[in-house]
Protein backbone atom coordinates (compact mmCIF):
# COMPACT_ATOMS: atom_id res chain seq x y z
CA UNK A 1 0.00 0.00 0.00
CA UNK A 2 1.24 3.83 -0.78
CA UNK A 3 1.19 6.38 1.60
CA UNK A 4 -0.59 9.14 0.89
CA UNK A 5 2.47 11.51 0.47
CA UNK A 6 3.94 8.85 -2.66
CA UNK A 7 -0.05 9.55 -4.15
CA UNK A 8 0.33 13.18 -3.70
CA UNK A 9 3.63 13.35 -5.24
CA UNK A 10 2.65 11.16 -8.11
CA UNK A 11 -0.84 13.36 -8.71
CA UNK A 12 1.22 16.22 -8.80
CA UNK A 13 3.78 14.94 -11.53
CA UNK A 14 0.90 13.71 -13.46
CA UNK A 15 -0.83 17.18 -13.02
CA UNK A 16 2.53 18.88 -14.11
CA UNK A 17 3.48 16.85 -17.17
CA UNK A 18 -0.55 17.30 -18.18
CA UNK A 19 0.15 20.98 -18.21
CA UNK A 20 3.40 21.07 -19.51
CA UNK A 21 1.73 18.43 -22.73
CA UNK A 22 -1.27 20.51 -22.71
CA UNK A 23 -0.30 24.02 -21.55
CA UNK A 24 1.00 25.75 -24.63
CA UNK A 25 -0.97 26.52 -27.67
CA UNK A 26 0.80 25.43 -31.00
CA UNK A 27 3.05 28.26 -32.40
CA UNK A 28 2.37 29.29 -36.22
CA UNK A 29 4.98 27.47 -39.03
CA UNK A 30 7.78 29.92 -40.31
CA UNK A 31 5.24 29.51 -43.30
CA UNK A 32 2.36 30.31 -41.73
CA UNK A 33 3.86 33.49 -39.62
CA UNK A 34 5.01 34.82 -43.20
CA UNK A 35 1.58 34.54 -44.49
CA UNK A 36 0.22 36.07 -41.72
CA UNK A 37 2.90 39.16 -41.70
CA UNK A 38 2.65 39.64 -45.70
CA UNK A 39 -1.32 40.08 -44.78
CA UNK A 40 -0.34 42.61 -42.48
CA UNK A 41 1.51 44.49 -44.45
CA UNK A 42 -0.95 44.26 -47.25
CA UNK A 43 -4.01 45.77 -45.07
CA UNK A 44 -5.78 42.44 -45.28
CA UNK A 45 -5.14 40.73 -41.79
CA UNK A 46 -7.93 40.40 -39.32
CA UNK A 47 -7.03 40.86 -35.58
CA UNK A 48 -9.43 38.69 -33.63
CA UNK A 49 -7.45 38.57 -30.79
CA UNK A 50 -4.90 40.69 -29.33
CA UNK A 51 -1.51 38.63 -28.70
CA UNK A 52 -0.38 41.18 -25.97
CA UNK A 53 -3.59 41.07 -24.17
CA UNK A 54 -3.56 37.43 -23.95
CA UNK A 55 -0.26 37.42 -23.16
CA UNK A 56 -0.97 39.71 -20.14
CA UNK A 57 -3.73 37.47 -19.51
CA UNK A 58 -1.76 34.41 -19.01
CA UNK A 59 -0.82 35.82 -15.45
CA UNK A 60 -4.14 35.13 -14.45
CA UNK A 61 -5.09 31.66 -14.00
CA UNK A 62 -5.89 30.20 -16.97
CA UNK A 63 -6.69 33.52 -18.49
CA UNK A 64 -4.86 33.49 -21.61
CA UNK A 65 -5.91 30.40 -22.61
CA UNK A 66 -9.74 31.36 -21.92
CA UNK A 67 -9.11 34.60 -23.51
CA UNK A 68 -8.20 32.28 -26.78
CA UNK A 69 -11.14 30.01 -26.66
CA UNK A 70 -8.72 27.55 -25.12
CA UNK A 71 -10.85 26.17 -22.83
CA UNK A 72 -9.72 22.67 -21.71
CA UNK A 73 -5.75 24.23 -21.99
CA UNK A 74 -7.16 26.94 -19.65
CA UNK A 75 -8.72 24.34 -17.29
CA UNK A 76 -5.45 22.61 -16.78
CA UNK A 77 -3.72 26.40 -16.50
CA UNK A 78 -6.56 27.54 -13.83
CA UNK A 79 -5.54 24.18 -12.08
CA UNK A 80 -1.45 24.12 -12.13
CA UNK A 81 -1.82 28.09 -11.34
CA UNK A 82 0.15 29.53 -9.97
CA UNK A 83 3.37 27.13 -11.98
CA UNK A 84 1.00 27.77 -15.22
CA UNK A 85 2.08 31.18 -15.34
CA UNK A 86 5.38 29.93 -16.37
CA UNK A 87 3.49 29.15 -19.48
CA UNK A 88 0.33 30.62 -20.25
CA UNK A 89 1.60 33.88 -21.39
CA UNK A 90 3.05 32.45 -24.24
CA UNK A 91 0.02 29.57 -24.77
CA UNK A 92 -2.29 32.88 -24.63
CA UNK A 93 -0.43 34.96 -27.17
CA UNK A 94 0.30 32.07 -29.39
CA UNK A 95 -3.26 31.15 -29.44
CA UNK A 96 -4.22 34.60 -30.14
CA UNK A 97 -2.19 34.37 -33.24
CA UNK A 98 -3.33 31.48 -34.36
CA UNK A 99 -6.84 32.52 -33.78
CA UNK A 100 -6.16 35.75 -35.57
CA UNK A 101 -4.03 33.51 -38.78
CA UNK A 102 -6.85 31.27 -39.67
CA UNK A 103 -9.67 34.03 -39.19
CA UNK A 104 -7.32 36.41 -42.05
CA UNK A 105 -7.16 33.17 -44.04
CA UNK A 106 -10.63 32.61 -44.19
CA UNK A 107 -11.57 36.07 -44.92
CA UNK A 108 -9.14 36.71 -47.43
CA UNK A 109 -10.39 33.34 -49.31
CA UNK A 110 -14.21 34.89 -49.22
CA UNK A 111 -12.97 38.13 -50.57
CA UNK A 112 -10.83 35.97 -53.17
CA UNK A 113 -13.98 34.08 -54.15
CA UNK A 114 -16.04 36.76 -54.18
CA UNK A 115 -14.01 38.81 -56.47
CA UNK A 116 -13.80 35.69 -58.55
CA UNK A 117 -17.29 34.73 -58.57
CA UNK A 118 -17.99 38.43 -60.01
CA UNK A 119 -15.65 38.33 -62.64
CA UNK A 120 -16.95 34.42 -63.74
CA UNK A 121 -20.60 36.45 -64.25
CA UNK A 122 -19.41 39.03 -65.87
CA UNK A 123 -18.05 37.24 -67.96
CA UNK A 124 -20.77 34.95 -68.63
CA UNK A 125 -23.03 37.79 -69.29
CA UNK A 126 -20.65 39.05 -71.85
CA UNK A 127 -19.78 42.49 -70.17
CA UNK A 128 -15.95 41.55 -70.39
CA UNK A 129 -13.66 39.94 -72.93
CA UNK A 130 -11.76 36.54 -72.18
CA UNK A 131 -8.75 38.39 -72.28
CA UNK A 132 -9.81 40.88 -69.34
CA UNK A 133 -10.87 38.21 -67.64
CA UNK A 134 -7.79 36.43 -67.40
CA UNK A 135 -5.89 39.89 -66.79
CA UNK A 136 -8.57 40.81 -63.88
CA UNK A 137 -8.30 36.96 -62.66
CA UNK A 138 -4.66 37.11 -62.58
CA UNK A 139 -4.51 40.68 -60.76
CA UNK A 140 -7.11 39.13 -58.11
CA UNK A 141 -4.84 35.90 -57.39
CA UNK A 142 -2.00 37.80 -57.10
CA UNK A 143 -4.15 40.69 -55.19
CA UNK A 144 -4.39 37.77 -52.50
CA UNK A 145 -2.08 35.24 -52.49
CA UNK A 146 0.99 35.81 -50.08
CA UNK A 147 4.30 36.13 -51.71
CA UNK A 148 6.33 34.21 -49.62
Amino acid sequence: MRSKGTVASMTTAVILLLAVLAGCATELSGPQKAELKWYRNNGLAVQEKDPATAAWLGILPGGGSFYTRNYGIGIVNLLCWPISVAWDPVSGYNGAETLNYMSTVSVVEKKRNKEITTLDSKLAAGTISKDEYLKLKNECEKRYSPEI
